[in-house]
């Protein structure tokens, strides 16, 4: 297991990361703008376990064998890619029934809410480029179990973003409630939600491998 020393250090290096916006927060920002603070933190913990795979698979040598193939890494890229331009254009399509239905938004199906952010945490290689590229750098073989120490800081990691992008969840979504008094707020709010996860798929489609 890494030393106390190192899990401080790991753990610095990830709060520095993740509280910069990245595109976990847009996603969480967009998902929570358009359907509220419960959907918000339903997406975090979506995007939370899809990254977690990501960190598990990469744990144990699958997520650094897709990293390795050229055509296994652009096919995840432009997967997540055209997913969160899909939701995004959903968003915008359906920004007038969200107006309409501003009172019951939060209680709209969160399973369905929960699963497509998962996917969108699967998908996302950014994230894979960084488990790849950074949670190796803190493992220490002398210690043996070297997978489970990815593993493990990997788990770190994901406790953090939770954290972090629950309260960018929370605060957009907050936000939403109060510009919800006016309808046309709201179709505003939904649509800006929409554009964003649209720009964040065109920044995702443009990733390079080994970029954070």
């Amino acid at each position: 297991m890494p030393t106390p020393t190192t899990l401080l250090a790991f753990c610095a290096a990830a709060l520095i990361l993740i509280v910069i916006p990245g595109p976990s927060v847009l996603f969480t920002i967009g998902r929570a703008i358009a359907l509220g603070r419960t959907a918000g933190v339903t997406s975090v913990a979506g995007n939370t376990t899809g990254t977690f795979v990501l960190a598990s698979a990469v744990a144990f040598g699958v997520g650094a064998v897709v990293a390795a193939s050229e055509v296994a890494f652009v096919v995840l890229k432009l997967a997540g890619a055209a997913y969160l331009v899909l939701l995004g254009v959903q968003t915008i399509r359906h920004r007038r029934a969200s107006a309409a239905a501003v009172a019951s938004a939060d209680r709209q199906s969160l399973a369905r809410v929960y699963r497509q952010a998962v996917l969108v945490g699967i998908t996302n290689p950014k994230s894979l480029a960084f488990f790849v590229a950074v949670l190796p750098q803190f493992a220490d073989t002398s210690r043996g179990h070297v997978p489970l120490q990815l593993w493990l800081l990997g788990a770190i990691f994901c406790v953090i973003a939770f954290c972090s992008d629950s309260v960018w969840g929370l605060a957009a979504g907050t936000a939403r409630d109060w510009f919800a008094r006016s309808p046309k707020r709201i179709e505003h709010l939904s649509a800006t939600g929409g554009v964003m996860m649209i720009a964040l798929g065109g920044v995702l489609a443009a990733a390079r491998r080994g970029t954070v």
